[in-house]
């Protein structure tokens, strides 16, 4: 069965892509999370243990509904109708993974290049980047496209497969509330230094394996791709760990190995120069044809992590 709901839910993402609509599950975790951040912010709490203590009972709370009422949800679906139950339950998991708008949204940053609208470019960047875009130059925006096609491949597409696979819609319910509470308080900042350390360690935690299975993918997809194979699991093995966070240099570093690219370095967040290490040797000048392919690694290794969960789930009914 969750071989069937695995294929589903990558089908309707192929097909229709992320809906964007007050009724995605996302949205109604983002929004439980935004009414306790509200409420910490009106307690103006000075105690930095007492700061990280709300900041755990918010994300254990959060993490906890979002998967008891998906349960219960599927629960009832399935009680009534096994077959409702099934296409409700590939419903909701549909709206878990998100290959089809990471495609479109970085294809309109290509576009844009290609078409020379720098500004454009820049401007369709910042949707999809936490970085000010606004100074940046083509190579610049190229390498950070790709970044974030890389990254999140595992954390928007890989991880909640692998959660779906193991729990099913509930258990990549509770993944997404880990990733939206990470996303939205785990910052180190005056307001979240304490608050969102919690949230954004446990996204650490939770994300440790599924970063490293979308590496070894993701090198496995240059198989089909004709990206630099050799390149990839050179640079992976050099470079993944040349990053604050322990898992976002894994994709990162295979992707940079694939298409000659360096990756990471300094980059501007709110006004603020951030440094951090680089990924991978400069072979190739950015271009926007380097988003393309990085995009083409990026479903690579999304297909062949779906056909595998598939092959899995049905031997494991067999």
């Amino acid at each position: 069965m969750i071989a069937i709901i695995i294929v589903i839910a990558f089908i309707l993402d192929l097909i229709i892509g992320d809906p964007q609509n007050p009724l995605h599950p996302i949205r109604f975790i983002g929004a439980g999370i935004g009414l306790g951040v509200r409420a910490y912010k009106k307690m103006q709490i000075q105690s930095n243990a007492i700061q990280f203590i709300a900041g755990t009972v918010l994300s254990l709370a959060i993490i906890a509904v979002s998967f008891a009422s998906t349960w219960f949800i599927t629960r009832s679906f399935y009680t009534v109708n096994h077959r409702a139950g099934l296409i409700i339950e590939a419903m909701i998991c549909y709206f878990l993974i998100a290959p089809k708008a990471l495609k479109v949204e970085s294809t309109k940053v290509y576009r844009s290049l290609v078409y020379g609208d720098i500004e454009g470019a820049r401007k369709n960047l910042s949707y999809i980047v936490g970085r000010d875009t606004k100074n940046l130059s083509i190579c610049e925006i190229v390498t950070a496209t790709v970044e974030t096609i890389s990254e999140n491949l595992s954390d928007g597409v890989i991880a909640p497969l692998i959660f779906i696979f193991i729990g099913g819609a509930p258990l990549g319910i509770a993944y997404k509330a880990v990733n939206t509470l990470d996303s939205m308080i785990g910052y180190r900042n005056k307001d979240f230094e304490f608050f969102g350390k919690f949230a954004a360690r446990l996204d650490d935690v939770v994300n440790f394996i599924p970063a490293r299975v979308s590496a070894v993918l993701m090198i496995c997809g240059c198989l089909f791709t004709g990206a630099d194979i050799k390149g990839a699991a050179r640079i992976y093995a050099r470079d993944r760990r040349n990053h604050k966070s322990p898992n976002s240099a894994q994709t990162e570093s295979v992707c940079a190995g694939a298409l000659g690219l360096r990756l990471g370095g300094d980059s501007i967040y709110k006004g603020i120069l951030i440094s951090k290490p680089t990924i991978g040797d400069s072979v190739n000048e950015p271009a926007p044809k380097h988003i393309i392919v990085a995009n083409r690694l990026m479903y690579a290794a999304t297909i062949i992590a779906v056909i595998l969960l598939a092959a899995a789930g049905v031997l494991l009914y067999v």
